[in-house]
């Protein structure tokens, strides 16, 4: 029979998985719903399959991780620690939605675990090391491999995915045979069947970047305190995700794909690729990564890099880069000699100034709350854990 104690840990992992989903399909699948290319429950659908998917393979390497080895003495994992810290998980995630900011579940477990971990003195000094050492570096690499893309190679991209969507159902379904098959319909083109398969497999490969990653956050503390074992823990947090997935994640569905204008298809597909990729490499070496961070770093990176083709590189550091963005040079020989649609804008003759890509103020209170929240958590929980008593310190 299962504890009260027991009981509520379950329920509060569920929880954070549950916020978990809400958060992070529309991120996945807003370019595909807003594309018209899914409905909301076949995103939802997707989105828990992959995540499961994800969580099943390289996330429990992830939970290892932050379950037994960014600590010395896996003991300290009581069940109460183990409430409190999915307690401020949950409670960074509610901080961030407050201020608009999703903040980094994966930064903020590893803060309270530190916390801990520090409060009774069980800290893996090295491990979290590590990991610090990764989260300075992915969203760098994230940084200049999306600016690389969006100096040289961006207007060539654009022409391959931009597609516009016809009117009328993308598919028809033919039940002409035994069993039903669906088919491109009528009015679908090629270009337009190739662009929405994109967005859609883009989406499952974020899907499970963040099962890599997300699901540790959720059970890594009771899997650590040896409550609950590793395969029914995945299979409780991936079911909370597809709860959130098909309920509250509706609203930022809506919102990823109303607001899809200000992240033109063709940069969205970027920031997402290069975003997973280093998710997924980072979970594949028990790294838990912030996928938040580093797709901002890299939407940053694209939108410098598009911002500053016709400059130099000193130039853009001195503040120099102003200039129109056009084609020449090298770019316009990559280009073809055409101009190429800047970020957050729908016509390829309408060229933004480098002011127009991004604002750094917003980056700025981005970077700064999804540094910010997880500190809160770290120093909450080393207080929490070092002074109160129901915690046994």
């Amino acid at each position: 029979m299962i504890s009260a104690l027991l009981l509520v840990g379950l329920v509060v992992a569920a929880f954070v998985g549950f916020n978990v989903g809400g958060s992070t399909t529309g991120p996945a699948f807003g370019p595909a719903v807003g594309a018209d290319a899914i409905s909301k429950p076949a995103a939802a659908l997707l989105m828990t399959v992959f995540f499961f998917v994800g969580g099943w393979t390289l996330g429990r390497r992830v939970v290892d991780t932050l379950g037994r080895e960014l600590v010395t003495n896996p003991d300290i994992f009581t069940l109460q620690a183990s409430i409190g810290v999915l307690f401020f998980i949950g409670l960074a995630l509610f901080v961030g939605n407050m201020f608009g900011v999703p903040a980094s579940t994966s930064m903020t477990a590893v803060g309270a675990i530190a916390g801990l971990g520090v409060a009774r003195n069980a800290l893996d000094w090295a491990v979290l090391g590590e990991i610090a050492t990764w989260w300075l570096v992915a969203p760098v690499i994230g940084f200049w491999v999306s600016l690389v893309i969006g100096r040289y190679f961006y207007a060539r991209l654009h022409r391959i995915i931009a597609m516009e969507r016809t009117d009328g159902d993308l598919l028809t379904v033919d039940r002409s045979g035994a069993v039903p098959v669906p088919r491109p319909a009528e009015t679908t083109t090629r270009r337009e069947l190739f662009g929405v398969t994109t967005v859609i497999v883009i989406g499952c490969l974020m899907a499970f970047s963040s099962g890599t990653s997300n699901v540790a956050n959720a059970i890594a503390p009771l899997v650590g305190s040896g409550a609950l074992a590793m395969n029914p823990a995945i299979v409780l947090a991936c079911a909370a995700v597809g709860v959130g997935a098909f309920t509250i994640a509706r609203r930022t569905l809506e919102t990823m794909g109303s607001d899809i204008t200000e992240l033109p298809l063709t940069a969205a597909i970027v920031v997402a690729v290069v975003s997973a990729t280093l998710v997924i490499f980072l979970s594949a070496i028990g790294i838990p990564a912030s996928f938040v961070v580093i797709a901002t770093m890299s939407i940053v990176g694209l939108g410098w890099g598009r911002a500053t083709r016709p400059v130099s590189v000193p130039d853009a550091v001195r503040g120099e880069s102003e200039v129109p963005v056009s084609v020449g040079g090298l770019a316009a020989d990559e280009a073809g000699g055409d101009e190429v649609p800047g970020i957050g804008e729908e016509e390829p003759d309408d060229i933004p100034s480098a002011a127009d890509l991004f604002d750094p103020g917003t980056t700025a209170r981005v970077v700064v709350m999804q540094n910010v929240v997880p500190m809160l958590a770290t120093v909450g929980a080393y207080l929490t854990f070092r002074f109160v008593p129901i915690f046994g310190f």
